[in-house]
């Protein structure tokens, strides 16, 4: 049985081996047929050298605009963070407020169930022009876009995790004399807490989709409204630099959201060993 494949585990440098290998592959590919293409074209644009990319980068990073007198990648990120942040804010903060009401108390489930469910069909991207008539073209209408986009499937999926949670157990603490806020703040919360930040992670790509969507549309600054700015001119030296800049952005919110798990929740690693 221990020879089987499905019983063998990687060591650490195994799987460190292992997982970079796909990214290797990948750069190798991208070397191989941008070499291809700019040995039948020296002004190919579509795959442009690395040599092309990190001058790009180095403008981009770290020389100022001449026309705006910012330095671009670091403006559009402080404004695409932004907007994302609160975005995320708001729809942790409903999902949090709604998603425990709806799974603990009878009648907000009765009265909201419904509707959130509805809410939750609706594709954000189709009511995108009605965000920008009724908020206007400013930071607001990106916002509630995200909160549109994510904060119905946050509510739904924590109202899910406290309708899990075992009767008997809420039934004891009524026993034990608590409240409904009571039961609120020492068992659900602590319950559902982890769950919360796992669908928070796992909405970070449509946040980050509705983001990037909105500023493509209507903005002056903003990572995506840079590369779609700059498509127009095929210019992937800028493009390609900024998409892999907001791959590492996401990548390092989703680490945070885990480690403030493994912080605010040990009991799930001790758990888990």
């Amino acid at each position: 049985m221990g020879r089987r494949i499905i019983n063998r585990h990687p060591g650490k440098g195994s799987a460190l081996f292992w997982g970079a290998l796909p990214f290797l592959a990948v750069l190798a590919l991208y070397v191989i047929f941008s070499a291809l293409r700019l040995a039948e074209n020296p002004n190919d644009k579509l795959l442009p050298a690395f040599s092309t990319i990190a001058d790009t980068i180095i403008r981009l990073a770290f020389t100022a605009d001449s026309r705006s007198g910012q330095i671009l990648l670091w403006a559009d990120t402080l404004s695409s963070l932004t907007r994302l942040g609160l975005g995320l804010l708001v729809s942790t903060l409903l999902g949090l407020l709604l998603g425990v009401g709806t799974g603990l108390i009878p009648y907000v489930r009765a009265g909201l169930s419904p509707f959130v469910a509805v809410l939750s069909l609706i594709p954000p991207m189709a009511v995108l022009p009605i965000l920008f008539i009724v908020f206007g073209l400013d930071e607001l209408s990106k916002v509630v876009l995200i909160v549109i986009g994510i904060a119905p499937f946050l509510v739904r999926d924590l109202a899910m995790r406290v309708e899990a949670i075992p009767t008997e157990l809420v039934i004891k603490a009524q026993t034990l004399g608590a409240g409904t806020w009571q039961i609120i703040v020492r068992l659900v919360l602590p319950t559902v807490w982890p769950k919360l930040l796992d669908s928070v992670r796992l909405s970070l790509g449509p946040a980050w989709l509705f983001l990037i969507s909105a500023e493509a549309i209507a903005a002056q600054d903003g990572l995506g409204y840079r590369i779609f700015l700059v498509r127009r001119y095929l210019a992937m030296d800028v493009i390609l630099p900024y998409v892999a800049w907001i791959t590492l952005l996401a990548f390092c919110m989703d680490w945070l959201l885990r480690a403030a798990n493994r912080r605010f929740c040990p009991w799930l690693e001790r758990g888990a060993s």
